[in-house]
């Protein structure tokens, strides 16, 4: 089973800005995941390509990095995702579309895992991730991403 994923927004900053938010990643001063929510994300090292760690219980490691531009981790784990999750700056006039993509191929598990909960979880994080993006960029939102019940459920069986 295939996946296509892309959740994207424009933030009212060059890429210039916006990419030193994709730069930022797991490190000490990381203003685009939302850490404070959802598990942190982590590397064994500084951002860059060989770099592996993930967050939660999902595992990846750095497979492309362009500073400023993008970045690519693929999948290690959980078991049955094949494929990649990426974030990439796109300029837009005096904006920039920042994209996060997973394209994978679901197997075993991963069939089930997906579109039970790990779909859901993960669109609420990025969304949340994105709302990060404007504010790090001096951006406000008119409307703030928001957990539906079902993400909330699933946030606390797993809490448990």
């Amino acid at each position: 089973m295939a996946v296509l994923n892309i959740h994207e927004r424009t933030v009212p900053a060059p890429a210039e800005t916006v990419g030193a938010l994709i730069d930022g990643l797991a490190g000490p001063d990381d203003l685009l995941w939302p850490g404070s929510a959802w598990p942190r994300m982590r590397l064994d090292g500084p951002l860059a390509v060989g770099a592996a760690g993930g967050h939660g219980p999902i595992r990846y490691t750095v497979v492309g990095y362009a500073p400023g531009r993008w970045v690519r981790f693929r999948f290690d784990g959980p078991r049955g995702f094949d494929g990649y999750h990426e974030f990439t700056v796109h300029p837009a006039g005096g904006a920039t579309v920042l994209r996060h993509t997973i394209a994978m191929r679901l197997s075993g598990p991963g069939r089930l895992a997906w579109p039970l909960a790990v779909r859901r979880l993960h669109d609420a994080l990025i969304e949340d991730s994105l709302d990060h993006a404007v504010r790090a960029c001096g951006g406000t939102l008119a409307r703030p991403a928001r957990w539906s019940p079902y993400v909330r459920l699933l946030r606390r069986l797993r809490q448990r």
